[in-house]
């Protein structure tokens, strides 16, 4: 089974981050692989470029890592793949042209001419769409239209297949997710039976999720904000009683997820382009587990007949407590089983990198029969992806621990006498052994390393050994 996740706009884009992140970790999914299609005019949006360069090393390390029945690793294990290049569906005529020119205003007659007035502001038809649509969801619905024209979006009806599925995620208060997901569900449900394909992706079990408002944006520098979000709120509840007209009442979905927050914080005002890079929030996370929980659903509660949900199915995300701070006991038993221990191995796993590596360099763990040298720590698997990995879930931790709501379930600064100290709200077992700290994690490497097979790579093997020593670790000091 693949799941071909339709990531639109710039939420789209930063959930799918977070589900990389979560998947890094080992959470784990339910599908054989994971395809994500980003639909967003705006091509240099830095949430976009940040999700795609993150993409791009996961997948690197995924493919050196073979997952034989042999290993224990879980880290990078989900198959993330690239069906389009670039994993983003292109736009037609949305850089460098006005909406005026998009739609050949200027040689519509009189009578259309006034008719497109009763719809799109002057402002409207002058607003630029390289950067998107500025929280306008009526011209994103006329630029959107087309993505059924693409080479991509034929290229993913060809490789769908029969049990396939398909998840979209949007939000609802701006302009591309709010008109880019009914779009996209209506072409799906009513897809021409021309395309290869058809018959399966009209009654595919599809699944979505539509981010409701959680954040706000300051005043542009100028003061003439083209994204005012004031309207937010109003734009949500527009655009949720269209959905319950015209997605809920016609069985489009067969699992439709809602999501929220009521504490704002202010992100710096940005219209797109490299300088929109919000800071990662608990609430993208949280939407990226509403894909895993797709993916374990039955196939006998996810049937469609006739491009309609036989059994549709809706659910809101509820938190055990309303901290301000949450951390895992915010979560309830569901979540909280689901994230915590695999954020937890991968979190020791890069504060090891960082804290204690060179030092522990000169342990037996790196000399055995296929040594962990120079040259495996100067190299591209090492030293570009999978560093690169690490700094940025470090960053990705530290942006939510930052936001409001926050996310903060880990002490992320060093702590070397008390290393095993940095889940918060958790105190670490006591192991009967005379090391301790980062001693005993020299300890439990030099073990484990002796029962890794040399049949591996030197990749795999680094991986599998670390795995192992911090799955070992953290089930020993009950910190998780």
């Amino acid at each position: 089974m693949k799941t071909y996740i339709f990531c639109i706009g710039g939420t789209g884009a930063r959930v799918m981050k977070a589900l990389a992140m979560l998947l890094t970790t080992g959470v784990k999914i339910k599908t054989d692989e994971v395809v994500p299609i980003f639909i967003d005019p705006d091509a240099a949006a830095a949430d976009l470029t940040r999700t795609i360069s993150f993409l791009r090393d996961y997948q690197y390390i995924n493919e050196q890592l073979h997952f034989t029945s042999g290993m224990k690793n879980c880290f990078f294990k989900a198959k993330i793949s690239e069906l389009i290049p670039g994993y983003r569906l292109e736009l037609s005529n949305t850089r460098n042209d006005k909406f005026r020119k998009y739609m050949d205003f200027d040689s519509l007659d009189i009578a259309n001419q006034a008719l497109a007035y009763m719809l799109f502001s002057e402002k409207n038809l002058e607003s630029e769409m390289e950067v998107g649509f500025k929280g306008n969801p009526n011209i994103g619905s006329v630029v959107l239209n087309q993505f059924t024209q693409s080479d991509a979006f034929f290229d993913f009806a060809n490789s769908f297949r029969p049990n396939d599925r398909i998840f979209i995620v949007s939000s609802i208060f701006g302009g591309t997710g709010a008109s880019g997901f009914p779009l996209l569900l209506k072409n799906l449900r009513g897809i021409d039976m021309n395309f290869p394909n058809a018959g399966n992706i009209k009654d595919a079990a599809i699944g979505a999720i539509t981010v409701l408002p959680y954040f706000n944006l300051a005043q542009s520098t100028d003061g003439k904000n083209d994204i005012d979000s004031s309207t937010f709120i109003s734009k949500a509840k527009a655009a949720l009683e269209y959905y319950d007209k015209n997605i809920s009442g016609n069985n489009s979905l067969n699992a439709f997820y809602y999501i929220a927050d009521d504490i704002y914080d202010t992100y710096a005002y940005s219209e797109g382009g490299p300088t929109q890079a919000n800071k990662a929030h608990v609430i993208e996370l949280l939407a990226a587990l509403a894909i895993v929980d797709f993916c374990k659903m039955d196939d006998k509660s996810l049937q469609s007949s006739g491009g309609k949900a036989l059994n549709p199915i809706y659910k809101e995300f509820g938190a055990k407590s309303n901290d301000g701070e949450m951390t895992f006991p915010s979560f309830h038993d569901i979540t909280r089983t689901e994230i915590q221990r695999p954020m937890t191995e991968f979190t020791l796993f890069c504060k090891f990198l960082n804290e204690h590596l060179p030092s522990s360099k000169s342990q037996k763990w790196t000399k055995g029969k296929h040594p962990f040298d120079d040259n495996f720590f100067n190299g591209i698997f090492f030293n570009t992806h999978l560093k690169t990995v690490k700094e940025n879930y470090l960053l990705w931790l530290t942006e939510m621990a930052s936001n409001r709501r926050g996310f903060s379930p880990f002490h992320l600064e060093e702590m070397k006498k008390d290393v095993f100290g940095f889940v918060k709200g958790v105190k670490p077992g006591r192991v009967i052994n005379y090391r301790s700290n980062y001693d005993l994690f020299d300890y439990y490497l030099c073990d484990i390393e002796t029962k890794i097979s040399n049949n591996l790579g030197t990749e795999e093997r680094f991986i599998e050994l670390l795995y192992q020593t911090v799955n070992k670790l953290v089930a020993d000091k009950k910190l998780a």
